[in-house]
């Protein structure tokens, strides 16, 4: 669920041109070339591992049956 959530932000989040500053930002940070698909996979990861947090702490079990 988290993951959808992350990967919502970052799709709305393109609107006001946050992918290309991220882009950016990332190139001047690394050194390294990214494109719009990794901006959107690293959403993608950030959710997982929230994810993965909520699943470990059994905290779905309570989101789902309360």
């Amino acid at each position: 669920m988290i993951i959808i959530i992350f990967l919502l932000s970052g799709w709305i989040l393109s609107w006001f041109n946050f992918e290309k500053l991220f882009i950016q930002a990332f190139k001047e940070l690394f050194n390294k070339e990214i494109t719009s698909a990794s901006y959107y996979f690293i959403f993608f990861c950030i959710g997982a591992i929230g994810d993965l947090i909520l699943f470990f702490n059994r905290e779905y079990i309570n989101i789902l049956f309360n």
